[in-house]
């Protein structure tokens, strides 16, 4: 998997920006059927945990995770079924983000030497594996906009652009991976 340029990005953009309410549920619908399990981490469990700082942003959060599905799918197609995938890795995958994801959230509870050890894993995993920083600015400034809109929400920046910095990461690795088996 290659990052996109500049033209992909914005196409890539466009194209979820473009889509209309009944075509963005059949693609939830098919993103549910064919990944139960990132779609419940994308839609029920970050959304919960951003619930906990700021419901808007938390909604805003939703609607940045379908941008990026849409994202990939334009720009690489769509992911096989969660059956066609390695569910241990996807487990792996799931695990060690949870708790990079733990370790970055500073209300967090957690010994400080485990935290710098998951905080020092995540850096050093982000710059060995192939992120998308094109869209990871992208969302980081709609991020921004948007919290800056409403004073309520900026406490929840941060916390918001981990996490989809985290998706973001997560869709990278899924197909990356996806590309290495074809």
């Amino acid at each position: 998997m290659h990052e996109l340029s500049e033209r992909e990005l914005f196409d890539a953009i466009h194209y979820a920006k473009s889509l209309d309410e009944e075509t963005g549920a059949k693609i939830i619908e098919q993103f549910q059927l064919e990944q139960p399990a990132l779609a419940e981490i994308l839609f029920g469990i970050f959304p919960t945990i951003l619930v906990q700082e700021n419901q808007e942003m938390a909604y805003l959060f939703m609607d940045l995770c379908f941008d990026v599905l849409c994202i990939f799918q334009k720009a690489f197609g769509s992911l096989p079924s969660q059956s066609d995938m390695n569910h241990e890795e996807l487990e792996k995958q799931a695990v060690l983000l949870g708790a990079e994801l733990q370790a970055l959230t500073k209300d967090r509870h957690m010994d400080e030497k485990i935290r710098s050890k998951l905080q020092d894993r995540f850096v050093k995993r982000s710059l060995e594996e192939s992120v998308q920083m094109g869209l990871v600015n992208f969302m980081n400034a709609a991020i921004d906009d948007f919290a800056l809109e409403n004073a309520s929400r900026v406490p929840a920046i941060e916390i918001t652009q981990t996490m989809i910095f985290i998706v973001i990461r997560l869709f990278s690795n899924l197909y990356g991976s996806t590309n290495k088996a074809v």
